[in-house]
């Protein structure tokens, strides 16, 4: 038997990132802080949906010594992550208002790209079809996506 439990992605700022998750609606489910290992892991997960697809946020904290942290440059090798919303307008708005660049606008009211605070490709999908809408119809790609 094989089950499916989560996605991990390296993160630099776990508050931007959750706040980034939370504009898609996804919640945190748990989280916990590794003092030995000098880590925090955050789980999110779409409301429903704890246990069964989850994104593993991993922070690792600065180096006690105060050298740099590590930096992470993100590979297009990972892809995207990608979730189903019920009105990709308004989650595309929410994002929009909270400072983030719709790489791919959802022109054809089915599809759109954002990135998260690290970089990582998020894809929404709507959950059925929505009629294109403007300004969302008229908006360019901005960036790779």
């Amino acid at each position: 038997m094989v089950k499916y439990l989560h996605s991990m992605i390296r993160v630099s700022d776990p508050d931007a990132t959750v706040a980034f998750f939370k504009l898609i609606g996804l919640e945190e489910v748990r989280r916990f802080e590794v003092e030995a290992g000098r880590f925090t892991l955050i789980f999110l997960a779409a409301p429903g949906q704890e246990g069964l697809a989850e994104v593993e946020l991993t922070y690792n904290w600065p180096p006690a010594d105060g050298s740099a942290s590590e930096e992470y440059n993100g590979g297009r090798n990972f892809g995207h992550l990608a979730y189903r919303v019920d009105d990709i307008y308004e989650t595309c708005r929410r994002l929009m208002d909270a400072g983030h660049t719709i790489h791919r606008p959802p022109r054809d009211g089915h599809m759109a790209f954002v990135k998260s605070p690290d970089g990582i490709s998020v894809e929404l999908l709507q959950e059925g079809n929505l009629p294109p809408q403007e300004p969302w119809a008229s908006m360019e790609n901005s960036g790779s996506w």
